[in-house]
């Protein structure tokens, strides 16, 4: 079943077609596959890259202020979201995903944006209008994108301390905060536990 929000992506049967085209693109490139599913709107695949409860596939991306791995962020819980500049959602996710790491980032949480965008310049001029106090990274040809199965944007996928996938989402709206909050706020509850 498609259906956008937490947890893996499935195909309904009414787009059985966009799904199989999706599948074929993304052989080609991330990017690609980005634009696909973007303008048809549908978010699918067969199996996400990053199922929840498998290893977080490991990355290493040049950042705004030197390399960004996410083996830096071993023992935090951590909000990876891939964003591009002419994504709509990605420039009102920024804002909240700033919030997030100011009210959180104290308790444990580590939210880290890749961009993949494949001009340096445009994902700059994105972040001069729509500023972030969280780390970005950046992955122009969408390697980590791909190896995260990500195939729509904005994209997030909640790790945690432990290096496993938590849950993955797709898109951003005004109703998506209190969902993704509520869960960052239950895995850091959870952390402060153990």
């Amino acid at each position: 079943m498609i259906r956008r929000g937490i947890l893996q992506l499935r195909p309904q049967n009414g787009h059985r077609s966009v799904y199989r085209a999706a599948q074929s693109v993304r052989r080609f490139s991330a990017v690609m596959v980005i634009a696909v599913a973007t303008t048809t709107g549908v978010f699918a695949t067969s199996s996400m890259a990053a199922d929840p409860g498998s290893l977080a596939p490991s990355f290493e991306v040049p950042g705004a202020s030197g390399s960004v791995k996410l083996s830096a962020y071993q023992g935090k819980l951590v909000y990876l979201d891939f964003w591009a500049s002419w994504c709509g959602p990605c420039r009102r996710s920024f804002p909240w995903m700033n919030q997030l790491q100011a009210r959180y980032g104290a308790q444990g949480l580590q939210v880290v944006a890749v961009n993949l965008d494949a001009k340096h310049a445009d994902a700059v001029s994105f972040l001069s209008e729509t500023p972030a106090t969280f780390t970005i990274g950046f992955d122009p040809a969408g390697t980590v994108a791909t190896s995260y199965g990500v195939v729509g944007m904005p994209s997030s996928v909640l790790i945690g301390a432990d290096g496993k996938v938590i849950a993955m989402h797709a898109g951003f709206n005004e109703g998506d905060k209190t969902e993704l909050e509520n869960l960052v706020s239950q895995n850091l509850h959870r952390m402060a536990k153990k």
